[in-house]
């Protein structure tokens, strides 16, 4: 396995200061109404259907911090290859990326390509760590930012969630300039552009959405650019990259949305029993199953990023069908293993 370790950064590429004044302007309120969920289908050119897209964003809590967890999922086959790409990551109130894991693949039947990428803040430092499969080539890089020169930076993370908040907002200044990361993990431009408004048929009704263009302008290689457009509560109603021959699509208005009272379970008060010494012990472990069944419920529902991780694995095995389970398992766990934090120990293996 080759590895790569590189620290650099174009200190002449700065965001402008719109890009700056419009993250420090983002209220709590606009945060708390991207709270929901995306699903769209992925069709062809000829219109037909290739596979899915989904996002989803809900409150979490990442090292003791109230923040965001946004996980970004698109499966499906393109000329009958089976390709995808997933994110996961926490997005702190400042829309600044705390974590974030991405996965990308294209499954050909005698050559397989798989990227996976982790980004996480240590101390003042940026850190990308990407691991490269290529057949049965390997290669594994390192990149290192200083956090202080990344001012206005978006991850593809924290973008989804800008641009939800932009099309809520219909309008924004021309000068939208931030900083992000291109395909070979260099510093580069990344800026969004008003489309303006157009109709889209969303089953039996032409609704309004408004566009917003995303441009990633590599260093090394061909730009990238997206054209989205979003209904005005930010639901996203089509993706498409331009180029490309495959476009995202929302089918039917996302039903609205509807507050849910909490209700408070209820507190029976617990009768004395009277049963036998051995109905006593079962009763004991009545009690310590419900016990253990709650605080795992409870463990499950405060880390959210359990179902997303597992989902994707799963989804990915599938794909896969590899023989041997539990290699595939240490294969695609092996990333996640190598994003401990400096100075932690390795878990024993019972």
């Amino acid at each position: 396995m080759e590895e790569e370790t590189r620290e650099d950064h174009d200190a002449k590429l700065a965001s402008s200061k719109e890009a700056k004044d419009f993250l420090s302007s983002i209220e709590s309120r606009e945060l708390d109404r991207c709270l929901f969920a995306d699903s769209l289908i992925t069709v062809s050119d000829t219109g037909r259907e290739l596979g899915e897209f989904t996002i989803t964003m809900q409150n979490a809590v990442y090292n003791n911090e109230q923040c965001y967890l946004l996980h970004a999922n698109s499966h499906g086959s393109i000329d009958d290859i089976p390709c995808g790409t997933s994110i996961m990551a926490y997005i702190s109130k400042t829309l600044e990326t705390l974590e974030q894991n991405h996965h990308e693949y294209v499954q050909l039947q005698d050559h397989s390509l798989d990227r996976k990428s982790h980004m996480v803040r240590h101390g003042d430092q940026l850190v990308v760590n990407k691991i490269i499969t290529e057949g049965e080539e390997v290669k594994s890089q390192s990149f290192t930012f200083p956090v202080s020169s990344l001012e206005g930076f978006v991850s593809e993370a924290s973008n989804l969630l800008i641009l939800r908040i932009l099309a809520q907002r219909k309008i924004f200044p021309e000068n939208m300039v931030f900083l992000s990361l291109d395909t070979e993990t260099q510093i580069c431009f990344s800026t969004y552009k008003v489309l303006g408004e157009r109709k889209q048929l969303l089953g039996t009704e032409f609704m309004d959405v408004f566009g917003i263009q995303r441009t990633v302008e590599s260093v090394t290689d061909i730009s990238a650019t997206w054209h989205c457009y979003f209904l005005s509560d930010g639901h996203l109603a089509s993706r498409v990259q331009v180029g490309s021959p495959v476009t995202m699509k929302l089918l039917h208005k996302p039903a609205d949305k509807v507050t849910v009272e909490k209700v408070e379970k209820p507190v029976f008060e617990k009768k004395p029993l009277v049963w036998e010494e051995d109905m006593q012990m079962f009763s004991r472990f009545l009690d310590r199953k419900e016990e253990l069944r709650s605080s795992h419920a409870s463990y499950v529902q405060e880390h959210p990023e359990l179902k997303a991780l597992l989902a994707d694995f799963l989804q990915f095995l599938l794909l896969r069908k590899p023989d041997d389970v539990l290699s595939f398992a240490v294969e695609y766990f092996a990333p996640f293993g190598s994003q401990r934090a400096p100075g932690t120990s390795t878990p024993p293996v019972l």
